[in-house]
């Protein structure tokens, strides 16, 4: 997925690119959240190789990252979904959002998941508007203190 200066795509977990969007989103979380962020705590550490990891590049940079993790035969869930600050409020996000969603239709996926944190309201506020509708906790993530779910359509 493209736009003028944005490309979107697929690549390992482990490049460097995708090394340095997790480590910004970590430091983003540490900073926001009440009494910090530990991702050895939140489940982070011990959590499974993603379907598919996505990275956002704006003039070839990486800006964003974004990973599908299948939970059973019809759920997919989408967790570590950031976009630099710098980047915010251009509709990467949202871009990022349905290449993920996308990603998961690939797979045949009937639904998708996510959580979020109640300091974190602009992606509240995306995943609203994406359609997403708010549910019960389905995750053990201490971080957590929302959960949202969407039906995929074809």
């Amino acid at each position: 997925m493209t736009g003028p200066q944005i490309a979107i795509s697929p690549e390992s977990p482990y490049s460097e690119d995708a090394l340095h969007c997790i480590e910004a989103y970590y430091r983003e979380l540490d900073a926001r959240f009440d009494g910090g962020f530990r991702p050895q705590e939140g489940g982070y550490a011990k959590a499974a190789e993603p379907a598919s990891f996505l990275i956002v590049r704006y003039e070839g940079r990486p800006v964003g990252c974004g990973a599908l993790h299948v939970l059973d035969n019809q759920t997919g869930e989408i967790k570590q979904m950031w976009i630099a600050p710098e980047m915010r409020g251009r509709g990467i996000a949202r871009l990022l959002l349905e290449a993920l969603e996308a990603e998961a239709r690939e797979l045949e996926l009937q639904r998708v998941r996510l959580d979020t944190n109640r300091s974190l309201t602009e992606a509240q506020s995306l995943y609203f508007k994406a359609g997403y509708v708010e549910i019960e906790r389905y995750n053990d993530n201490a971080y957590a203190d929302m959960f949202f779910e969407k039906i995929l359509e074809d």
